[in-house]
């Protein structure tokens, strides 16, 4: 079984694997909040799974820039 999911999911493997290092650490110093833990495992499963499935991690910055402009040129019928 672990063999078959380092085959298929490595970045996953990887990236649940540091989730829960950092969530550790962060239960070790304060183990108050277990809604962080969640979210840094989480977000390591979802960055090993956009690598898994050779997908950018982040959006391209000129994406965002032309969604802005796109809103921007909608907007300005209303001045």
């Amino acid at each position: 079984m672990w063999n078959e999911l380092w085959e298929r999911y490595r970045a996953s493997t990887i990236g649940i694997g540091a989730g829960f290092l950092l969530g550790v650490i962060y239960l070790f110093f304060g183990f108050w909040n277990m809604l962080v833990f969640a979210f840094i495992v989480y977000a390591g499963y979802y960055i090993g799974s956009k690598v898994d499935r050779r997908e950018p991690v982040f959006p391209p910055i000129n994406g965002l820039y032309q969604r802005f402009l796109d809103l921007a040129e909608r907007w300005r019928m209303f001045r």
